[in-house]
This record gives structure tokens, sequence and C-alpha cells, in this order.
């Protein structure tokens, strides 16, 4: 049975952000659980992850701005700082007055920032796999062309197995929700990301964290290194670590079980 309740919009920090929520009959009395997808993942993306969350916590995804159903176009600010600020106006936008943040890849860049700049009503942090490049450091993995070339190729219409090409491990299914939806990854938004992996400190705000946090690794995807979970470790001593052993950058995608098993009790709850 699904989990789904709604997709919806509002207004907050000053533009349309949409979300979905997951989260079944009487949702109201569980916890609330935001999720901040990664560079190209409109919330819809994150739907199959949603439904298992939405068993446990009234969940709502989020489409960053410049991405699915919320904002885009010229004239936006795509900076770390103000899409970060769009995590806690959306919040308070919803009169949500405590919630756990979980946060892939570029969303996880995105919570952290939001920790340290909103944190009312935060109650714990999971980063997962966030790029931790940043001034001085190696380059992000991934390279921008991948990202650009797959989106131009969406705007004029693709299928799944076209799809297949830029991401050759997924199934029909996922293939097919990416295909359908990449083409509202707005270009300029995905370049001000991606720089922003080079030119932003993540680590600058870990020693500043209000709330208990989590980092998933995921040990194939050459995005954290030994020598990076040590580093994150002497910033932020009470920070959990857990690894999906079998898992690329795209956790879920690649072993969703060991994904939800990552997060042990960290939520309050099991998720497995």
């Amino acid at each position: 049975m699904s989990t789904f309740i709604h997709g919806g919009n509002v207004q907050a920090n000053g533009i349309r952000q949409h979300y979905l929520r997951y989260g079944g009959q009487g949702s109201t009395g569980k916890p609330v659980l935001l999720l901040i997808p990664g560079i190209t993942s409109p919330a819809i993306t994150w739907g199959f992850v949603a439904e298992r969350l939405g068993q446990h916590f009234d969940t709502y995804v989020l489409d960053a701005r410049g991405r699915g159903l919320s904002s885009t176009g010229p004239g936006l600010d795509y900076g770390t700082d103000a899409c970060a600020d769009d995590i806690g106006a959306f919040a308070k936008a919803l009169g949500i007055n405590a919630y756990h943040l979980v946060g892939h890849s570029m969303g996880a860049r995105f919570a952290v920032r939001s920790a340290v700049r909103n944190p009312a009503g935060l109650q714990s942090l999971a980063l997962i796999d966030p790029p931790v490049s940043g001034p001085g450091r190696r380059e992000y993995p991934s390279k921008l062309a991948w990202y650009v070339d797959s989106i131009r190729q969406s705007l004029t219409g693709m299928d799944a197995t076209a799809m297949r090409t830029f991401c050759p491990t997924w199934t029909e299914e996922q293939l097919q929700v990416r295909a359908e939806w990449l083409h509202t990854c707005y270009e300029p938004a995905v370049v001000r990301a991606f720089n922003d992996f080079h030119e932003v400190d993540f680590h600058q705000d870990l020693p500043h964290l209000p709330v208990p946090a989590l980092l998933i690794v995921a040990g194939r995807g050459g995005v954290i290194q030994a020598g990076d979970e040590a580093e994150i470790r002497d910033l932020q001593p009470g920070i959990q670590i857990a690894r999906v052993e079998n898992a690329g950058h795209m956790i879920p995608w690649d072993d969703l079980e060991g994904f939800f098993a990552a997060f042990g009790d960290f939520l309050g709850q099991p998720l497995t």
C-alpha cells in the first residue's frame, strides 16, 4: 500500500517550493522528515525511497530550486546559501516546528549549511555521501559534462533506453522516471551547484552542528575516502559514520536495503 499523500507548493524564501508528501493515513502523529535530493534529482525520483520513509515519518521530499516543479529560470540565486535557506523557510511556511533533515549529495551540502544557518526545529541531520571537494581539495569525481549532456538530451525528449547510456545499472522503472523529469533540471542551476562543490567549503560547518549527525558513505562511490572520514570525525567528533559497501554514489539505487540499514536507529527507529 502506497504511503503517498499528495504533492503541493508553498511560497517560502521568496520562491515557489514544490514538494511530495508521504506518510500514509494518520501521519499527523509521526515525526517529520525533510528529504533534499541531489544535483539532478527532482523529488519524484526519490519516490521509491520516500514510500518506505513514509511508513515511519511524515516525509516531505523537496524539489530544490531550479529542479522539478519548484521555481526556476534566470534571475534566481542558485548558490549554496540561498538553497540552504530554502529548507528552513519551507519548514516555517508549513508550520513544521520539529523535523529530521536528510540530504543526498548536493542536498547534503545544502542540509549541513541549513543546520548551522537555520537550526530552529532541527532534531537530527543525516548526510548521504556529500561531495567533500572544495577550495584546495581534490575534484569531485563526476564531471560536469555528464550532467550537462544528459540534461540537453532530455530537453529534446528521451526514453529509458537513451537514459541507460548515462545510468547503465538502473532498473527500467528508475530510468523511465529520470528520463521523464530530467528536463526540469535547469542547466545554470546545475552548473552553479557543481561549481559550488569546488568553491564552497563543505567542512566549514561541521564543527558547529547543533544536532546529532550521521554520515552515510557509499563504499564504491569514490566521493568520500578513508582520509575524508577521518577529517570529518576530527571536525565533528560526535558524528556517526555508516558505510554501504556495495553501493555507488546513488546508494538507494544500488542497495536499497543496505541504505535503510545504514541509518540503524539514528532516527529513533530502524527503517528495515
